[in-house]
């Protein structure tokens, strides 16, 4: 008798073990969490289908019941493979569909992996452009959304007047090709770099969030501007970040990962959040100001 009440007790012990692996405690953010703050989400790279996509939607998903941002940017490679409907819905919309249900609204960007009609996909809000700008819900800050597989030089002209014409005080770009990145796999792109960087410095862009590396990685200023790697919402590739980067501030390739950050005033706060819960990387970043 007491030898299967010990049986039994090892068995609990194992069971409650293993599902407290599965459901990690999450740690909790470090963001102000104000009201009229704007809040937002980068996520990229993520539309696998696959096991890693979900547990990481499943994580995003507790992360947004205690953060609620009402809008989330995508860097490209929204879906992987092939397009069809039932596609959009098992590598899109059904694993945020509880953000989605909420009134999360998704603007997307483009990767190299995304068919160009994916711009008239209705739940990413690209109103059938492969680049585009919008104002954001809150605070003053505006959103630049540009297409790095294929920057023409009519989309440059674009991103020059747009930023040129924009009044806000924030100004966010987002795309999926890095212009600076310690991965082995792709690495930074300089040719894209000469050609867009000239116009984030001299136009005051404060932040640029790009994916297309499967690692996180936040890289120290360059030029006074702050550039992230988020490209591993979905897909991974562990030991690719390379540790000995001179430009790397904080960076992961062992879990995947997204970003939720919080602007108010001239302050922008961010946390990276991996799928085991764990905030991996947090901190504040100033607003550009014209000097």
């Amino acid at each position: 008798m007491r030898r299967s009440v010990t049986i039994l007790f090892v068995a609990f012990v194992a069971a409650f073990s293993l599902f407290a692996q599965r459901e990690p405690k999450p740690d909790p953010l470090t963001l102000p969490n104000k009201d009229g703050s704007l809040k937002f989400a980068v996520l990229g790279d993520f539309g696998s289908g696959e096991p890693l996509q979900y547990v990481m939607a499943k994580q995003i998903v507790r992360t947004w019941q205690a953060f609620k941002f009402p809008l989330m940017i995508t860097v490209g490679d929204n879906l992987y493979g092939s397009e069809r409907p039932q596609d959009f819905r098992s590598k899109f919309e059904e694993p945020y569909k509880p953000l989605l249900d909420g009134g999360v609204i998704v603007q997307g960007s483009l990767g190299n992996h995304d068919a160009r009609e994916q711009s008239n996909y209705a739940p990413f809000h690209m109103n059938g452009k492969l680049y585009y700008s919008f104002k954001a819900p809150a605070q003053n800050v505006r959103f630049f959304a540009l297409e790095s597989t294929y920057p023409t030089k009519e989309q440059i002209i674009w991103f020059e007047k747009e930023l040129k014409d924009s009044k806000e005080d924030w100004k966010i770009a987002y795309f999926h090709h890095p212009l600076y990145s310690s991965a082995g796999r792709h690495g930074s792109d300089l040719q894209l770099r000469n050609a867009l960087e000239p116009l984030l410095v001299n136009y005051n862009v404060s932040v640029v969030f790009t994916g297309h590396d499967h690692v996180y990685e936040r890289v120290k200023p360059q030029k006074d501007i702050t550039y992230f790697v988020v490209g591993s919402g979905g897909k991974l590739s562990p030991g690719d970040l390379d540790t000995g980067s001179q430009i790397t501030a904080k960076g992961l390739d062992k879990e995947n990962v997204f970003l939720v950050a919080e602007i108010i005033g001239d302050e922008l706060s961010f946390n990276a959040v991996a799928s085991s819960g764990k905030v991996i990387d947090s901190g504040k970043i100033d607003r550009r100001k014209p000097k």
